[in-house]
Protein backbone atom coordinates (compact mmCIF):
# COMPACT_ATOMS: atom_id res chain seq x y z
CA UNK A 1 0.00 0.00 0.00
CA UNK A 2 2.86 2.38 0.87
CA UNK A 3 4.48 1.64 -2.51
CA UNK A 4 1.18 2.43 -4.27
CA UNK A 5 0.94 5.88 -2.66
CA UNK A 6 4.60 6.57 -3.41
CA UNK A 7 4.05 5.75 -7.09
CA UNK A 8 0.90 7.87 -7.10
CA UNK A 9 2.79 10.79 -5.59
CA UNK A 10 5.49 10.53 -8.26
CA UNK A 11 2.77 10.41 -10.92
CA UNK A 12 1.10 13.55 -9.56
CA UNK A 13 4.40 15.46 -9.36
CA UNK A 14 5.07 14.54 -12.99
CA UNK A 15 1.61 15.72 -14.01
CA UNK A 16 1.93 19.03 -12.18
CA UNK A 17 5.38 19.79 -13.52
CA UNK A 18 4.59 19.21 -17.19
CA UNK A 19 1.81 21.66 -17.96
CA UNK A 20 0.72 22.12 -21.55
CA UNK A 21 0.08 25.74 -22.48
CA UNK A 22 -1.40 25.34 -25.98
CA UNK A 23 -5.06 26.27 -26.26
CA UNK A 24 -7.42 27.43 -28.97
CA UNK A 25 -10.37 29.79 -28.56
CA UNK A 26 -13.46 28.40 -30.26
CA UNK A 27 -17.20 29.07 -30.32
CA UNK A 28 -20.40 27.06 -30.75
CA UNK A 29 -24.13 27.72 -30.34
CA UNK A 30 -25.90 27.33 -27.04
CA UNK A 31 -29.15 25.39 -27.00
CA UNK A 32 -31.03 28.66 -27.62
CA UNK A 33 -28.61 29.86 -30.33
CA UNK A 34 -26.45 32.28 -28.33
CA UNK A 35 -22.80 32.11 -29.41
CA UNK A 36 -20.71 30.54 -26.64
CA UNK A 37 -16.96 31.08 -26.28
CA UNK A 38 -14.67 28.35 -24.98
CA UNK A 39 -11.00 27.43 -24.77
CA UNK A 40 -10.15 24.06 -26.30
CA UNK A 41 -7.13 22.29 -24.82
CA UNK A 42 -6.58 19.51 -27.34
CA UNK A 43 -4.61 16.36 -26.61
CA UNK A 44 -5.58 14.05 -29.48
CA UNK A 45 -8.65 12.83 -31.33
CA UNK A 46 -8.58 9.44 -29.61
CA UNK A 47 -8.82 10.95 -26.11
CA UNK A 48 -12.07 11.69 -24.23
CA UNK A 49 -13.16 15.20 -23.22
CA UNK A 50 -13.55 16.93 -19.88
CA UNK A 51 -16.02 19.83 -20.04
CA UNK A 52 -15.10 22.57 -17.57
CA UNK A 53 -17.65 25.08 -16.30
CA UNK A 54 -16.90 28.05 -14.02
CA UNK A 55 -18.41 29.61 -10.91
CA UNK A 56 -20.10 33.02 -10.58
CA UNK A 57 -18.99 35.67 -11.42
CA UNK A 58 -16.09 34.08 -13.30
CA UNK A 59 -15.17 33.08 -16.86
CA UNK A 60 -13.35 30.23 -18.57
CA UNK A 61 -10.21 31.82 -17.09
CA UNK A 62 -10.93 29.85 -13.91
CA UNK A 63 -9.27 26.92 -15.68
CA UNK A 64 -6.14 28.61 -17.04
CA UNK A 65 -3.83 26.65 -14.77
CA UNK A 66 -6.13 23.67 -14.23
CA UNK A 67 -6.95 22.51 -17.78
CA UNK A 68 -3.32 21.92 -18.88
CA UNK A 69 -2.86 19.53 -15.97
CA UNK A 70 -5.98 17.60 -16.90
CA UNK A 71 -4.66 17.33 -20.46
CA UNK A 72 -1.56 15.70 -18.99
CA UNK A 73 -3.82 13.07 -17.46
CA UNK A 74 -4.81 12.03 -20.98
CA UNK A 75 -7.87 14.14 -21.80
CA UNK A 76 -8.99 16.91 -24.11
CA UNK A 77 -10.46 19.84 -22.17
CA UNK A 78 -13.11 22.39 -23.07
CA UNK A 79 -13.27 25.39 -20.69
CA UNK A 80 -16.54 27.23 -21.34
CA UNK A 81 -17.75 30.79 -20.79
CA UNK A 82 -21.27 30.57 -19.36
CA UNK A 83 -23.68 33.48 -19.75
CA UNK A 84 -23.89 33.94 -15.99
CA UNK A 85 -20.42 35.23 -15.17
CA UNK A 86 -17.97 38.07 -15.66
CA UNK A 87 -14.16 37.88 -15.50
CA UNK A 88 -11.30 36.14 -13.73
CA UNK A 89 -7.54 35.87 -14.20
CA UNK A 90 -7.70 38.59 -16.84
CA UNK A 91 -10.11 36.61 -19.03
CA UNK A 92 -13.38 38.36 -19.89
CA UNK A 93 -16.50 36.21 -20.18
CA UNK A 94 -17.46 36.70 -23.84
CA UNK A 95 -20.64 34.64 -23.64
CA UNK A 96 -21.92 36.79 -20.78
CA UNK A 97 -21.09 39.94 -22.74
CA UNK A 98 -23.07 38.71 -25.75
CA UNK A 99 -26.01 37.77 -23.55
CA UNK A 100 -26.07 41.30 -22.09
CA UNK A 101 -25.87 42.86 -25.54
CA UNK A 102 -28.84 40.77 -26.68
CA UNK A 103 -30.87 41.57 -23.57
CA UNK A 104 -31.01 37.93 -22.49
CA UNK A 105 -31.53 36.96 -18.86
CA UNK A 106 -28.41 35.76 -17.10
CA UNK A 107 -29.68 33.83 -14.13
CA UNK A 108 -27.80 30.71 -13.09
CA UNK A 109 -30.46 28.46 -14.59
CA UNK A 110 -30.08 30.19 -17.97
CA UNK A 111 -26.56 28.75 -18.25
CA UNK A 112 -28.07 25.29 -18.79
CA UNK A 113 -28.46 26.24 -22.45
CA UNK A 114 -24.71 26.94 -22.67
CA UNK A 115 -23.77 23.66 -20.97
CA UNK A 116 -26.06 21.73 -23.30
CA UNK A 117 -24.45 23.52 -26.24
CA UNK A 118 -21.00 22.46 -25.00
CA UNK A 119 -22.17 18.86 -24.69
CA UNK A 120 -23.55 18.97 -28.23
CA UNK A 121 -20.23 20.35 -29.50
CA UNK A 122 -18.24 17.54 -27.87
CA UNK A 123 -20.68 14.93 -29.17
CA UNK A 124 -20.06 16.26 -32.67
CA UNK A 125 -16.31 15.65 -32.23
CA UNK A 126 -16.22 12.21 -30.62
CA UNK A 127 -18.27 9.14 -29.82
CA UNK A 128 -16.47 8.67 -26.51
CA UNK A 129 -18.15 9.31 -23.17
CA UNK A 130 -17.15 12.59 -21.52
CA UNK A 131 -16.68 13.98 -18.04
CA UNK A 132 -18.62 16.98 -16.75
CA UNK A 133 -16.86 19.33 -14.31
CA UNK A 134 -18.58 22.19 -12.53
CA UNK A 135 -17.75 24.91 -10.02
CA UNK A 136 -20.27 26.34 -7.55
CA UNK A 137 -23.55 27.05 -9.39
CA UNK A 138 -22.34 25.24 -12.51
CA UNK A 139 -21.48 22.22 -10.35
CA UNK A 140 -25.15 22.04 -9.43
CA UNK A 141 -26.20 22.23 -13.08
CA UNK A 142 -23.63 19.56 -13.95
CA UNK A 143 -25.25 17.19 -11.45
CA UNK A 144 -28.59 17.59 -13.23
CA UNK A 145 -27.13 16.94 -16.67
CA UNK A 146 -25.01 14.03 -15.43
CA UNK A 147 -28.28 12.46 -14.36
CA UNK A 148 -29.94 13.07 -17.72
CA UNK A 149 -27.25 12.58 -20.39
CA UNK A 150 -26.37 8.96 -21.13
CA UNK A 151 -22.97 9.83 -22.63
CA UNK A 152 -21.70 11.21 -19.32
CA UNK A 153 -18.99 8.94 -17.91
CA UNK A 154 -18.48 10.78 -14.62
CA UNK A 155 -18.82 14.16 -12.92
CA UNK A 156 -16.47 16.27 -10.82
CA UNK A 157 -18.24 18.96 -8.84
CA UNK A 158 -16.70 21.66 -6.65
CA UNK A 159 -19.00 23.26 -4.05
CA UNK A 160 -22.41 22.31 -5.48
CA UNK A 161 -25.42 23.73 -3.65
CA UNK A 162 -29.02 24.84 -3.82
CA UNK A 163 -28.30 28.18 -5.49
CA UNK A 164 -31.74 28.44 -7.07
CA UNK A 165 -35.13 29.83 -6.09
CA UNK A 166 -36.59 26.42 -5.28
CA UNK A 167 -34.92 25.18 -2.07
CA UNK A 168 -34.61 21.56 -3.28
CA UNK A 169 -34.14 22.32 -6.98
CA UNK A 170 -31.01 20.14 -7.27
CA UNK A 171 -31.78 17.49 -4.65
CA UNK A 172 -35.13 16.72 -6.27
CA UNK A 173 -33.41 16.01 -9.62
CA UNK A 174 -30.35 13.92 -8.77
CA UNK A 175 -31.75 10.88 -6.97
CA UNK A 176 -31.28 8.68 -10.05
CA UNK A 177 -27.66 9.69 -10.67
CA UNK A 178 -25.93 6.61 -12.10
CA UNK A 179 -22.31 7.70 -12.80
CA UNK A 180 -19.31 8.14 -10.49
CA UNK A 181 -19.15 11.61 -8.92
CA UNK A 182 -16.31 13.31 -7.08
CA UNK A 183 -17.57 16.06 -4.78
CA UNK A 184 -15.16 18.63 -3.32
CA UNK A 185 -15.68 21.77 -1.25
CA UNK A 186 -14.20 24.03 1.37
CA UNK A 187 -14.26 22.74 4.95
CA UNK A 188 -17.13 25.06 5.92
CA UNK A 189 -19.25 23.70 3.06
CA UNK A 190 -18.73 20.00 3.75
CA UNK A 191 -21.87 19.53 5.82
CA UNK A 192 -24.26 21.25 3.39
CA UNK A 193 -22.66 19.57 0.38
CA UNK A 194 -22.95 16.19 2.11
CA UNK A 195 -26.64 16.80 2.77
CA UNK A 196 -27.22 17.69 -0.87
CA UNK A 197 -25.46 14.58 -2.16
CA UNK A 198 -27.45 12.49 0.28
CA UNK A 199 -30.29 12.75 -2.24
CA UNK A 200 -28.43 10.34 -4.54
CA UNK A 201 -29.81 6.82 -4.10
CA UNK A 202 -26.64 5.00 -5.19
CA UNK A 203 -24.29 6.40 -2.57
CA UNK A 204 -21.50 4.03 -3.61
CA UNK A 205 -21.06 6.24 -6.70
CA UNK A 206 -20.37 9.37 -4.63
CA UNK A 207 -16.83 10.19 -3.43
CA UNK A 208 -16.69 13.14 -1.03
CA UNK A 209 -13.56 15.16 -0.33
CA UNK A 210 -13.48 17.47 2.68
CA UNK A 211 -10.15 19.23 3.27
CA UNK A 212 -8.36 19.08 6.59
CA UNK A 213 -7.52 22.77 6.22
CA UNK A 214 -9.87 25.66 5.45
CA UNK A 215 -9.84 24.96 1.74
CA UNK A 216 -11.56 27.08 -0.86
CA UNK A 217 -14.89 27.42 -2.67
CA UNK A 218 -15.16 26.14 -6.23
CA UNK A 219 -12.55 24.87 -8.69
CA UNK A 220 -10.21 27.66 -7.64
CA UNK A 221 -9.32 25.32 -4.77
CA UNK A 222 -6.88 23.81 -7.30
CA UNK A 223 -5.07 27.08 -7.96
CA UNK A 224 -1.48 27.36 -6.74
CA UNK A 225 -2.58 30.31 -4.59
CA UNK A 226 -4.60 27.95 -2.38
CA UNK A 227 -2.24 26.53 0.29
CA UNK A 228 -4.11 23.19 0.31
CA UNK A 229 -4.26 22.80 -3.49
CA UNK A 230 -2.09 19.66 -3.38
CA UNK A 231 -4.68 17.83 -1.27
CA UNK A 232 -7.39 18.70 -3.79
CA UNK A 233 -5.18 17.61 -6.68
CA UNK A 234 -4.53 14.28 -4.98
CA UNK A 235 -8.28 13.63 -4.70
CA UNK A 236 -8.87 14.64 -8.33
CA UNK A 237 -5.96 12.57 -9.66
CA UNK A 238 -7.01 9.46 -7.74
CA UNK A 239 -10.54 9.82 -9.11
CA UNK A 240 -9.25 10.11 -12.69
CA UNK A 241 -6.99 7.09 -12.19
CA UNK A 242 -10.09 4.94 -11.62
CA UNK A 243 -11.74 6.04 -14.87
CA UNK A 244 -9.06 4.63 -17.18
CA UNK A 245 -9.22 6.92 -20.26
CA UNK A 246 -8.61 5.16 -23.57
Amino acid sequence: MRKFYLLLLIYIVTILSNELEAQQKISFPAKDGLEVTADLYFHSSDKPYVLLFHQAPFSRGEYNEIAPRIVNLGYNCLAVDLRSGSEVNGVINETARRAREKGLTQYYIDALADIKGAIAYVKSKTDKPFILWGSSYSASLVLILATEDLRTQAAIVFSPGEYFEQSDFIASRIASLAVPVLVLSSKSECESVGQLMGAVKRQQLVTNFCPAAKGKHGSSALWKSNPSNTDYWLAVTMFFSKLNPK
